[in-house]
Order: structure tokens, then C-alpha cells, then sequence
């Protein structure tokens, strides 16, 4: 796991977007781990989670890898020689039901500063609809969706990661299938990914991480859903944990299944005895706003 759980007091003015972009974290994230907190009006003094700790997604560590469910992404550098390895992580908006964002494993063909946005026919019919005649080419400028870099993938449908002139739908699933980030997240993305890493694209919505000796369990809602699916079903999250917990440890399954329950964004420990939820939340340290 990488990061801590924080509090933040909101002031009179906040949102929790506010809240959400000041400490790098998407809307849907913020909004899990605060239920029951107006997104919009939070109210001067509300005490509002900041939730960034998170387990780092499974899998080869290297380059780009995207969790949907997490609405996360997560650029492991390659570490210089005797260095440990870092990570870098943004939150970020993908694809809607009806355009989603792929699943796979490509690379960044390309990079470019000011892109150039060519819609394609089905968005400009999309927007004509509703009385909105797109050009073919949207030139650089704040009226181009793509913000102010764009690192294309090496995907058959033109997908991208890139900026976005609508920063509110960071952590949302707003997009036709590409990955928008926060202007200056990209920018600093864009610095710092070689043409040709490699980029992996997951939905995994059940996490297992480690603190030490104790395991945690990180839950987000299901994205790419399958039809008519009815209720949680455990089974990937106890698959996780039987493949990394030792049998010697005891797990607290109550807490696992609560944990599946509440998906509050925020990891939790398992194993019996440990500190609760609410106990992580009542120790979290307060950061200034």
C-alpha cells in the first residue's frame, strides 16, 4: 500500500471536488468514502475523509497500469540501479456503459503537446442531436476536450489519455472509452512516460494489500458490470485472499463481507483484532486545508 487516510476541516466555500482535486483524488472516490456529505454544500466545519492510501493494483509493476474500478491510474517507474522503485498515481475519468473504456495490456505509441481532437462520426452525431455541430478538427484551446497533452494508445479506436477542459469529471465515467486527467496531473504525466512503456488496462474492484504484517481490503463499486448481475458476489475477493494470506493468519470475514458491502474506497484490515474502520478514521491524521 502506498499513502495514509487524512482529514481535512471543509471551509464555507468547499465542495468536495474542491476537496477532491486539492489532494489529487477523483470525484467518485472522495464521494465513497464520505457518505451521507453533500457533495455540493459539505457546510463549513464538516469533517470530510480524504482517502489516499491505496493498494497498488495486481499484476506486473511496471509502466501505465489502469484500475477502472479504482478510477485510478498508476505509472511505476523504472527504478535506477540500488533504488527502490517509486509510483506515481492520478485519478482519472474513462469511459461511460455504452463506450467503455477497453481492457488490455498496449503501449504509448505516441505523445503530443496541444493535441488536435478529430470527433469521431458517432460523437459528432451524438452532439448534432442535441443541436451541437462539432468541426471535424477542434484546434488547441480551452474549448478542446483534450486539454493540453495527450499520450495515445496503441489501441485499434483511438483511444487516449489525456487533459480535459471539464476537470469536474476527473473520477467520474464520463468519456467515450479515453482516460482524462487532471490538467496538471498530465502535464507532469506527460513529462515523465517514455513513448513505449507499456500500459495495462484492469477491472479489479477487489484489492488485497499489505501494512506490515496485516493484510487490507480495498472495495470499488463493479464498472464493466455483467447484464442482469444480482447482489456482491464474493467470490474474487476470497479468491485474493486465499492466494496471499497465509493460513496461519485468521481473517475476520464480517469485516471482509462489510468491507464488500460499504466499498468505501478506503482499506481496511482483515485480520482479526485489528483496528476498525471507524478507528482508522477517528486516528487519521488532519491536514491543513
Amino acid at each position: 500500500m502506498v499513502g495514509e487516510v487524512q482529514v481535512v476541516i471543509a471551509q464555507e466555500n468547499d465542495t468536495l471536488l474542491d476537496l477532491a482535486r486539492r489532494f489529487d483524488l477523483g470525484y467518485g472516490e472522495i464521494t465513497a468514502a464520505n457518505p451521507g456529505v453533500d457533495p455540493w454544500v459539505p457546510g463549513a466545519g464538516t469533517r470530510v475523509v480524504v482517502p489516499t492510501q491505496f493498494v497498488l493494483p495486481p499484476g506486473p509493476r511496471r509502466g501505465i497500469v489502469l484500475n477502472l474500478a479504482q478510477l485510478r491510474l498508476f505509472y511505476f517507474q523504472r527504478p535506477e540501479r540500488g533504488q527502490p522503485g517509486q509510483v506515481i498515481t492520478h485519478p482519472v475519468g474513462i469511459g461511460t456503459d455504452y463506450a467503455r473504456t477497453p481492457l488490455g495490456e498496449t503501449k504509448v505509441a505516441r505523445k503530443t503537446p496541444n493535441p488536435v481532437w478529430r470527433p469521431s462520426a458517432d460523437i459528432r452525431e451524438e452532439h448534432a442531436a442535441d443541436g451541437d455541430w462539432l468541426p471535424a478538427e477542434v484546434p488547441p484551446g480551452p474549448g478542446n476536450p483534450l486539454g493540453n497533452f495527450a499520450l495515445y494508445l496503441g489501441l485499434s479506436g483511438g483511444y487516449l489519455i489525456h487533459g480535459t477542459n471539464k476537470p469536474w469529471g476527473v473520477g467520474m465515467r464520463v468519456s467515450h472509452g479515453c482516460i482524462r486527467l487532471y490538467p496538471e496531473d498530465i502535464e507532469s504525466l506527460y513529462a515523465q512516460v517514455p513513448v513505449g512503456s507499456p500500459v495495462r488496462i484492469i477491472d479489479e474492484h477487489y484489492l488485497l494489500g499489505w501494512r506490515g504484517e496485516l493484510p487490507y481490503l480495498q472495495v470499488f463499486p463493479r464498472i464493466q458490470t455483467i447484464p442482469d448481475e444480482e447482489g456482491e458476489n464474493l467470490t474474487p475477493a476470497i479468491a485474493a485472499i486465499a492466494r496471499s494470506v497465509s493460513r496461519r493468519r485468521q481473517v475476520d470475514w464480517d469485516r471482509v463481507a462489510a468491507a464488500a458491502s460499504q466499498k468505501r474506497a478506503i482499506p481496511i484490515p482483515i485480520s482479526t483484532g485489528s483496528s476498525t474502520l471507524e478507528e482508522i478514521l477517528r486516528n487519521a491524521a488532519a491536514v491543513e486545508n
